[in-house]
């Protein structure tokens, strides 16, 4: 799908739910990560991530669509466009639009890496998620020396 299908999608899909056309712009944007789509509150433009369509069908992306257009017909209209706003809600229930999108991380996150430490007096093991200068820490439990074990 290209951005002039897309923005015709959107326009198309206003008028059909909302009864109001979309008078703005509407792209891909492929930095997206973790979201579906956003609507921008400064220039009034939705940008939708292109990878909706590579994971989901046209149906995941017609639901994102609906919903970014929920966020900006309340917000033109002056009423609460926010997720926690009731306007907001009561316009997801009306037209039918989901509330979040499926998820959209595609590749398999690496586990995080852990520091193990040890005391050198009584043995006690400390695991941490970042680094930490064994020079400038004692133990807690003795005040002995700490090792760094593994990374």
């Amino acid at each position: 799908m290209k951005q002039q299908e897309l923005q015709k999608l959107v326009q198309e899909l206003s008028t059909e739910f909302f009864g109001k056309p979309f008078n703005h712009i509407a792209s891909f944007n492929p930095r997206l990560r973790t979201t579906g789509g956003r609507y921008k509150l400064q220039d009034g433009s939705i940008e939708v991530n292109p990878t909706v369509l590579e994971l989901y069908d046209v149906d995941e992306l017609i639901g994102i669509i609906k919903h970014e257009l929920c966020h900006y017909h309340l917000h033109q209209e002056g009423k609460g466009y926010r997720h926690g706003d009731i306007d907001f809600k009561e316009l997801l229930k009306k037209t039918n639009s989901p509330r979040y999108c499926k998820p959209l991380v595609t590749e398999i996150r690496k586990p995080k890496k852990i520091h193990l430490y040890r005391c050198k007096s009584c043995g006690l093991e400390y695991k941490r998620k970042r680094r930490m200068d064994v020079r400038k820490y004692r133990c807690g439990k003795c005040n002995g020396n700490i090792i760094n074990i593994h990374s």
